[in-house]
C-alpha cells in the first residue's frame, strides 16, 4: 500500500510541477539567475504544506517527526555538486523527469548524468563514509528541538514570513 501512496503522490507532484510550469527551461534558468522566483515559490509552498501536515499528524500521534543527521561534510559538497549539475543541464532531477515526460529530449541527457553520478557515488561511498561524512556532524535536531520550543512557534511565523515574501516578490514581478 505504501508503494501505491508513493505512486499517487509522485503523479500528483508531477502534475503540479507541470501545471506550475516549473519544468520549463526558461523557468529553471530564471531561477538560477534570480530573475524568476516561480520555482522557489512552488518549492516553499510544497515545503510549508508538508511541514504543516507532518507536524499535525505528529500531534495526532499518527507519525513521529524526527530530524535527519546534519553532516556538513556531506551537505556542503553535495549541495555544490547538485547546483553545478542544475546549472549545466537546466533541470534538477525532479523537474528533469517531468520534462522528459513532456517529451523534452534535453532532459534525457541530464538524467543520464544523474545515473552516472549515482554510480560514481556508490563506488566512492565507502571512502566518503570514513572521511568526508565524518566532518561536521551536528546530530539530528529539528529546528524546534534545537531552539527548545513547540514546533507551531516556528511553523506559524514561517508561514507568515513566506506569505509576505511571496507578496513582495509578486509586487516586484518575480
Amino acid at each position: 500500500m505504501i508503494l501505491i501512496y508513493g505512486l499517487i503522490t509522485g503523479i500528483l507532484f508531477g502534475f503540479f510541477l507541470q501545471r506550475a510550469r516549473v519544468i520549463r527551461f526558461d523557468k529553471q534558468v530564471g531561477a538560477l539567475m534570480l530573475k524568476d522566483m516561480t520555482i522557489a515559490k512552488f518549492m516553499f509552498t510544497a515545503i510549508l504544506v508538508a511541514m504543516v501536515g507532518l507536524y499535525f499528524m505528529d500531534d495526532l500521534g499518527l507519525i513521529q517527526v524526527a530530524g535527519r543527521e546534519l553532516i556538513l561534510g556531506a551537505i556542503i559538497p553535495g549541495g555544490a555538486l547538485f547546483g553545478i549539475g542544475w546549472a549545466l543541464i537546466g533541470y534538477c532531477p525532479g523537474t528533469g523527469w517531468a520534462a522528459l515526460g513532456e517529451g523534452r529530449i534535453d532532459a534525457f541527457f541530464g538524467l543520464l548524468g544523474v545515473f552516472a553520478g549515482g554510480f560514481v557515488y556508490s563506488e566512492v561511498y565507502p571512502f566518503l563514509r570514513d572521511t568526508l561524512f565524518t566532518w561536521g556532524n551536528m546530530g539530528s535536531p529539528t529546528i524546534p528541538e534545537a531552539l527548545g520550543v513547540n514546533h507551531w512557534f516556528i511553523i506559524v511565523p514561517l508561514i507568515v514570513v513566506v506569505a509576505l515574501a511571496f507578496r513582495w516578490l509578486e509586487k516586484i514581478n518575480l
